[in-house]
């Protein structure tokens, strides 16, 4: 269902991202934010889906500045690999000019929303607060949110947490609730990672309802695109 396209940021620096289209008459389209595990077949799988719903979803490679082709697993090995390019190989402000050239790119398919899981959760939260030309933004057990907390978000926008979540416990997330009590915060009974039927920390259950919510904040944030599915 999709393919490979790339990306040109602000200073010109080239990044690939993965794109996913409706077959049918376009909606609208959707920002997918990586986790930590890079463009993987996880990341591809959610752009397809949203494709299905009748989005346009777009995956950038966000690691890209630091390590090109970063596809991860799930082991512990493959976490802290993970984990070292995003805490300490990324430059944030290039990497928010990278999601907004995918932003940019995904406007010729009507409004844009923003998606993003784990790390891309919490690069959610910062494009609901600074980056331009979005509609609306879900994110999905955002690690470092109350680290920024300073910073309102200008677009509608709804949280996921699980909570069994050890890296995320319920105490960071009544934060989030009593500093920016405007924005929605669902708890599910699942760990960190929910979403991911790649991870044995999948909770079917709660993506779904996830999901739900997402999809209906596009519904009512998306309009259809006036130029047809794009190129």
């Amino acid at each position: 269902m999709g393919k490979p396209v790339l990306l040109t940021a602000e200073d010109g620096f080239e990044l690939d991202a993965y794109l996913a289209q409706p077959a049918g008459d376009c909606k609208g389209a959707v920002l997918v934010i990586q986790e930590i595990f890079g463009v993987n077949q996880h990341i591809r799988e959610v752009c397809d889906g949203y494709a299905r719903h009748g989005y346009a979803a777009l995956a950038p490679a966000i690691f890209d500045r630091a390590e090109k082709h970063v596809e991860l697993g799930y082991n512990p090995d493959d976490i802290a690999q993970g984990a070292a390019i995003a805490r300490g190989k990324l430059d944030l402000k290039l990497t928010m000019d990278d999601l907004q050239a995918g932003i940019n790119y995904l406007q010729q398919f009507g409004n844009v929303a923003v998606v993003g899981y784990c790390f891309g959760g919490m690069l959610t939260w910062l494009c609901a607060a600074q980056a331009q030309g979005i509609s609306c933004a879900s994110g999905y057990y955002g690690g470092g949110i109350t680290q920024a907390l300073d910073i309102t978000p200008k677009v509608p926008t709804i949280l996921h947490f699980g909570d069994l979540d050890a890296h995320i416990p319920l105490v960071e997330v009544d934060k989030i609730k009593a500093v920016h009590p405007q924005v929605p915060v669902y708890i599910y009974a699942a760990d960190h990672g929910f979403n991911c039927d790649h991870r044995a920390s999948y909770s079917e259950a709660a993506a779904n309802q996830a999901l739900q919510r997402t999809l209906d904040l596009l519904a009512e944030n998306v309009g259809p695109s006036r130029l047809g599915t794009g190129a």
